[in-house]
């Protein structure tokens, strides 16, 4: 069975499951528990970064690699042009635009002054479909333009 024998509405289906996955991940880096992104992994999931050679592979070491964000990190990723081609019943490709706001050293309750993306890139990834969930099989992250993270100054007392 080929994309092109799925009904419509599976395909449709599919795609939105697919989108979904994408946007949780997204959720829970920037506002939940980072080192819960792995359970949106197959488990034998992988992400990689080809430009850095770094290779995650596994939800444990993939909770592991997400969970040891520092915890003064502030961080907002926007997510666009999201493009799910639904391969089979069971497996998915897309490809998905992003810019990421970054900084270390928030303290909370003040706000950051705007300043440029520390990444801006896309990541291709695809899914597989296990026991009805779709879920990450593989995510590469291609980082065009990338910098360090700022690190915010130290405010002194008045």
């Amino acid at each position: 069975m080929t994309s092109h024998d799925l009904d419509p509405m599976e395909r449709l289906l599919a795609e939105r499951a697919c989108e979904r996955v994408i946007l949780e991940l997204v959720r829970r880096l920037d506002l939940g528990e980072p080192s819960t992104v792995c359970d949106l992994f197959t488990p034998d999931g992988v992400w990689e970064w080809p430009y850095g050679q770094r290779r995650v592979e596994g939800r444990e070491a993939l909770r592991a690699y997400f969970g040891c964000r520092p915890a003064d990190r502030l961080s907002r990723r926007l997510c666009t042009n999201i493009l799910v081609t639904v391969d089979s019943p069971d497996t998915a490709t897309a490809t998905t635009y992003f810019a990421t706001y970054r900084v270390d050293g928030y303290t909370g309750g003040t706000l950051v002054p705007p300043r440029l993306p520390a990444n801006i890139g896309h990541y291709q990834d695809t899914f597989r479909r296990i026991e009805g969930t779709w879920l990450i099989a593989n995510r590469t992250l291609v980082l065009p333009f990338g910098g360090p993270t700022e690190r915010l100054g130290v405010r002194s007392a008045d």
